[in-house]
């Protein structure tokens, strides 16, 4: 019926703003239009709330008595719409110390506990390579070791600034940014810092050193990140 704005003049020479506003459509043309008539207060009392919608400053004066004096510009209405947040807010890392979330109980320390873990992940790094074959390139592995999740890996430090570290085997339970726990075979959970660490893992044959140095990140963050082939200084 109208665009965004309109101009509407309802002064007219001869007929009054009122029989204007309120004329009824002829009844030839109301049925090949398909319309129903309303009777003359149903369209007053559609026109005034119509207007007082366009017209926030006629809520307060008369509509005819406005409409007789000006022309009139009604402006297209739209309901602002209050957008809700639905960010989940997580813990933070204080919450999280103290809820333990991380914690891994005593009697969940048994080395067998997570061999079927240390299975599937094999077989996701399979999937993941689309299987290992012999004549594949070390290097294809590498990188896709890099951006994989650890968890479950059958990982050994190979070299470390600490003696004691060296030589440490076990299965990955969890990754944090700066830290592997593994748990040996003797039942016993390890805390390796990744600073001045390599890393070997052996799967189906193929074995692949990385330097802690390069996975101080989130897994999160690090499956993302693009590594680029940089020589790396020996410990």
């Amino acid at each position: 019926m109208f665009g965004k704005k309109a101009m509407l003049d309802f002064r007219m020479p001869d007929l009054c703003s009122h029989d204007i506003i309120y004329n009824k459509l002829p009844q030839r043309d109301a049925k090949e239009l398909g319309l129903e008539i309303q009777s003359t207060k149903k369209s007053e009392a559609f026109v005034n709330a119509f207007l007082k919608r366009c017209i926030p400053s006629l809520k307060t004066l008369n509509a005819e008595e406005f409409l007789s004096r000006r022309a009139v510009v009604l402006e297209h209405y739209q309901k602002k719409r209050k957008r809700k947040s639905h960010k989940a807010k997580g813990f933070t890392a204080k919450e999280r110390r103290e809820l333990r979330l991380f914690k891994i109980n005593p009697d969940q320390q048994r080395y067998n506990m997570y061999l079927p873990l240390h299975e599937l992940w094999k077989q996701y790094i399979r999937d993941l390579c689309h299987g290992l074959r012999p004549d594949m390139q070390p290097q294809m592995i590498q990188n896709k070791l890099l951006k994989a999740d650890l968890h479950g890996a059958m990982i050994t430090v190979f070299k470390s600034k600490c003696p004691s570290y060296v030589g440490l085997t076990g299965i990955l339970l969890q990754e944090s940014k700066h830290i592997f726990k593994i748990i040996t075979k003797e039942d016993k959970l390890k805390v390796v810092p990744k600073l001045n660490c390599v890393f070997s893992m052996e799967i189906d044959g193929f074995i692949s050193y990385i330097y802690g140095s390069k996975l101080q990140m989130k897994a999160s963050e690090r499956s993302a990140k693009k590594f680029k082939a940089k020589g790396s200084i020996d410990l």
